[in-house]
């Protein structure tokens, strides 16, 4: 398996959730020397369970494989996650057992914020969660670390025009609600009942004019 195969997890959460849901996409885990306790060791036997070869190593080399984040001693090599593509969005909305509830981010660019959606999304049942390829911020390590493993949990689609895809949602019956600070409606006074869609802007700017545009209701 080459580099461009694989893709690096780091941080407690994010390497337990993948050990539990799904094991066989991990090569190998990497270990600070320096780190043994409870909870690192509750890791180290779902490795052993599935036989995932755990590799021990300095604090220094697990800092720079991950860029000096806070990787709390562990991190994990694993097959790259195959990306869901806009022609999946019909087959991952028709498949729901509930309304479908989509999350669409207009330009977040913060990999911290992309993380903490996911949590959020996770938490709140949340479908899919769609954002442009272009000037937003996609998968990465970050992501998934701050995501705590939600980031395995919700599919993730990046689609070319978002504008397309917000008309494509629509003829899916699915409500558009954007939130603008300047909206005379508030979130609470809105029944959110029913195929819904949130779409939430780009930190400081908020939603870009045509994304507003094509909102059927503004919060």
């Amino acid at each position: 398996m080459t580099s461009t195969d694989r893709q690096l997890i780091f941080g407690l959460h994010p390497v337990g959730a993948l050990l539990e849901t799904k094991p066989e996409c991990v090569i190998r885990l990497c270990v600070s020397e320096g780190r043994r306790d409870q909870k690192l060791e509750t890791l180290l036997e779902l490795a052993r369970q599935h036989s995932i070869l755990v590799e021990t190593v300095s604090r220094q080399h697990l800092d720079k494989l991950c860029n000096r984040a806070n990787h709390q001693g562990v991190a994990a090599y694993c097959q790259k996650r195959v990306p869901y593509a806009e022609g999946d969005l019909k087959h991952l909305l028709a498949n729901t057992t509930t309304p479908p509830f989509v999350l669409l981010l207009d330009n977040v660019q913060d990999p911290h914020n992309l993380g903490a959606c996911f949590r959020s999304a996770d938490a709140a049942g949340v479908h899919v969660i769609i954002a442009p390829k272009d000037k937003s911020v996609g998968m990465t390590p970050v992501v998934s670390k701050v995501a705590c493993g939600a980031a395995d949990m919700v599919p993730f689609v990046q689609v070319t025009n978002l504008v397309r895809t917000m008309e494509l949602l629509k003829e899916m019956g699915i409500w558009l609600y954007g939130a603008a600070g300047e909206a005379s409606q508030s979130l609470y006074q809105t029944n959110l009942s029913g195929p819904v869609a949130l779409v939430l802007g780009a930190e400081g700017e908020g939603l870009r004019r045509l994304t507003r545009e094509h909102c059927d209701v503004l919060l």
